[in-house]
């Protein structure tokens, strides 16, 4: 994970080095990135995505390998939403890159009885996969409006600490959460229109990989290693750069 965090950091530095660059070749106000702005030059922004969630316990994108079903995610996860802000450069003519730093909560998670396949009825919650990001963007404007986007970085996990009961609200001996080490990462790729230069919107694509919450047998201490939650979500998002 050290090596993890030091890598990003240096990608963050490169990136952050880029404009500077970029900045003394080239000081022109054109291209189809923000074309109003010089070359190095930057903007702060905000974005919102909400959109449907589908996963795996197995960390793949959904049990059903055929497809996405839009009006149904796996393992009955349901809505999802996610907010973001930080800095972006005009790094070049039709290109911007940047940093970010965010929130992402996607949707119910709800795990299976093992004993009868039933759903389990976590009752007063049903801990869905959340947590916090930190990473890097990029923008492509392919025309003045029309735009290809990608991001990613680190992510930090909730550890779903609960106990599990049945349907009848028994108690089944089975518990998760706690697990150190939890960073893990996300990346995703969009594109969109933006409508002018201050404000955008797109469809997006994400996907978080998270191994938190193994499952504990209280009764023995086994752990199983079988939940990761890693989970994909298609958005509709937003963003306003100031």
């Amino acid at each position: 994970m050290k090596k993890a965090a030091l890598a990003l950091a240096v990608s963050c530095a490169s990136f952050a080095a880029i404009p500077a660059f970029a900045q003394d070749s080239n000081s022109a106000v054109s291209g189809n990135y923000q074309p109003s702005q010089a070359v190095g030059s930057g903007n702060w922004f905000i974005g919102a995505n909400v959109g449907r969630t589908n996963g795996s316990d197995t960390g793949g994108f959904g049990s059903n390998a055929s497809g996405f079903n839009f009006l149904h995610g796996e393992q009955g996860r349901r809505t999802g939403y996610g907010v973001l802000g930080g800095y972006r450069w005009k790094a070049g003519q039709d290109l911007g890159l940047g940093l970010e730093a965010g929130y992402t909560d996607l949707g119910n998670y709800r795990v299976k009885n093992i004993f009868n396949d039933n759903d389990v009825n976590q009752r007063k919650s049903r801990n869905a996969l959340r947590g916090w990001m930190v990473g890097i963007n990029g923008k492509l404007n392919l025309v003045p409006q029309w735009y290809i986007s990608a991001h990613g970085g680190y992510f930090r996990a909730n550890d779903n600490s609960n106990n599990y009961n049945n349907s009848v609200g028994q108690d089944i001996g089975f518990s998760n959460g706690g697990r150190p080490g939890r960073g893990s990462w996300y990346a995703g790729i969009g594109t969109g229109w933006d409508i002018n230069e201050h404000f955008g919107v797109g469809v997006t694509y994400d996907y978080f990989h998270a191994n938190a919450g193994k499952v504990r047998n209280n009764a023995t201490g086994d752990v199983s290693t079988g939940l990761k939650r890693s989970t994909g979500i298609v958005s509709l998002a937003g963003e306003y750069r100031f």
